[in-house]
């Protein structure tokens, strides 16, 4: 007995001692989150899965895309930022790989940040013909202008947002007055959620700018129309995003980059289960839409949100886990 004893607190003592070189292996984590609902979810995703499953010792601290993407480039601090829209500082985030201060490891969002032109999936069922926005303005009939209702109307986004400059350059380029539409401005983000989830209650039918995750689509299921034309980079540039430019050409909306940027000192000391981890880690833009519709429902912090998907998705994340990390974290569940 006094053997098996003795076998047993051997056996233990080296599994600490292995759970303890891997803790000191991953060590002390900085992970970003920046402020808008994937982000902050996703950030304490990756803190609860590094803690629980890794041993690691994972803090947040908040940011926001430009300081955290541009100190990562230059200082390589924070250790992680999990959701990198890395197409808003391009040349930054070249620098800072081509320099070592920073890898790209994976994308949590791999069908990538989706805005555009947007109508309610039951009215996109009751008619397949619309699939873009020229066939949207040939239906002016289909999307009324509460206002006036002899003209179609397109929801657009508040003064200051670069979508809203975008659209409504498109607006002009598709000669969306021509085809007895209206631009509508909806005055504030509250405004154009509101419009769009009361006429969406209603099952009216609708036109709005939008982009994608994010809880209202989550929320309430849409399609986003097509450009009916290919993408143009110059054209974009030069003309589609710049307000004052007078000659806009119809042009399709880019898909943004998402990606994970881990600084390169932490992707040399964290070992390579963890950095197994960061790279298998995604999720769509359907699972983190419905995740941040049900955190917006129940007030639900970053960390909840968390616990939450954790335990309603256990098919999801167990694949991006090893086994013994996805048992730790069952048990800290």
């Amino acid at each position: 007995m006094k053997k098996l004893l003795a076998s047993s607190c051997l056996t233990m003592g080296l599994f600490a001692g292995i759970s303890a070189a891997g803790a000191a292996e991953c060590g002390t984590v900085t992970i970003a989150s920046m402020n808008w609902q994937s982000a902050e979810v996703i950030s304490n995703l990756d803190k609860l899965i590094l803690n629980e499953g890794y041993g690691c010792q994972a803090e947040i601290t908040v940011g926001d895309t430009v300081p955290t993407i541009t100190s990562m480039a230059e200082k390589g601090q924070p250790d992680i930022a999990p959701e990198a829209w890395v197409d808003l500082l391009p040349d930054v985030v070249a620098k800072g790989v081509e320099e070592g201060r920073i890898v790209k490891v994976g994308s949590p969002l791999p069908d990538g940040g989706n805005q555009g032109w947007w109508i309610p999936k039951y009215l996109a069922d009751k008619h397949p013909d619309i699939k873009t926005i020229p066939d949207l303005l040939k239906h002016p009939e289909l999307f009324p202008n509460e206002e006036d209702t002899s003209k179609g109307a397109v929801l657009n986004g508040p003064q200051g947002w670069g979508g809203t400059v975008v659209t409504t350059q498109l607006f002009k380029a598709y000669d969306g007055e021509k085809a007895n539409f209206t631009l509508v401005d909806t005055g504030s983000a509250a405004g154009l959620d509101g419009a769009i989830a009361k006429a969406y209650e209603r099952e009216k039918g609708f036109a709005a700018y939008y982009w994608a995750p994010t809880a209202l689509l989550g929320k309430y299921p849409m399609v986003k129309l097509e450009a009916g034309v290919g993408a143009d980079a110059a054209e974009w540039k030069r003309c589609n995003t710049v307000a004052d430019c007078p000659d806009p050409k119809p042009n399709a909306w880019p898909v943004d980059t998402i990606v994970t940027l881990v600084a390169k000192p932490f992707s040399e000391k964290a070992g390579p289960e963890v950095m197994a981890y960061l790279e298998k880690r995604s999720w769509s833009n359907e699972t983190i839409g419905k995740l941040m519709a049900w955190m917006t429902d129940n007030q639900a912090s970053g960390e909840d949100g968390a616990k939450h998907f954790l335990k309603e998705n256990k098919e999801i994340w167990t694949k991006w886990v090893s086994a013994d990390a996805a048992a730790k974290i069952e048990a800290a569940l």
